[in-house]
């Protein structure tokens, strides 16, 4: 029997700039704004793409002018303006905020959650307090800033959650460790809620293990 097509809606943490990305990566892609938002993902889009499954993976605002309900009224947008269902919502870093706020407020539309090396919020938390909570000063990983969206808390129903199957794919040589460790302590205080998977690179798989990474996320999602 044919597989059912899949939808995956994408979601970029931080902007990461192409120099970054090129170190990562060893390529060398140039953009306008030297920022390279969505395209984070284009390594692993081919292979999410087979079996004729939909990709989006739009450039969210920029961080200086917008903030993290802005961001989730964008991703929600994007769900509800293409009509679409059944939705694989894939947020990376700080893109864990962004889709587990999208995901409350439309849990109807949503089939799965995976978080990559994610923020994973409690209702009235933000990407800064995640942080600290680590036992990490915000301000000492370079490039991140006070922005409106890192700063801004979320207030959401835990519950809306539940019914939806959820997968969390750690990183474990990611810089952000100790942000992550405080996802994995959540994960298993609720283990029957979660997929709990680990990969051993840094924290931006799709530079530095696209094939693993994008296997990962076809396996525990596919017609779900």
């Amino acid at each position: 029997m044919k597989a059912q097509a899949s939808t995956y809606v994408l979601v970029h943490g931080g902007n990461m700039s192409t120099e970054t990305w090129n170190k990562l990566a060893k390529s060398n892609i140039h953009t306008p704004d030297g920022k390279m938002g969505g395209r984070i993902w284009d390594p692993i889009i081919p292979s999410l793409q087979t079996y004729n499954n939909q990709v989006f993976a739009p450039t969210l605002k920029d961080e200086h002018q917008s903030n993290l309900t802005e961001h989730i009224e964008e991703i929600s947008t994007i769900i509800t303006g293409n009509h679409l269902e059944n939705v694989v919502l894939v947020g990376h870093s700080y893109g864990g905020m962004v889709i587990t706020g999208v995901a409350t407020m439309m849990p109807d539309k949503i089939s799965s959650l995976v978080y990559v090396d994610a923020a994973l919020p409690d209702p009235g938390q933000s990407l800064f307090d995640l942080i600290a909570l680590g036992g990490r000063d915000p301000l000492s990983f370079a490039g991140l800033e006070p922005a409106p969206p890192y700063v801004e808390k979320l207030e959401f129903n835990p519950q809306v959650l539940n019914r939806l199957p959820k997968i969390y794919i750690l990183c474990t040589e990611s810089e952000f460790v100790t942000v992550t460790h405080v996802a994995r302590e959540k994960i298993a205080s609720h283990p029957q809620e979660w997929t709990y998977l680990e990969l051993p690179t840094s924290h931006v798989p799709m530079a530095s293990m696209p094939e693993q990474i994008s296997q990962l996320i076809l396996e525990n999602t596919a017609n779900r």
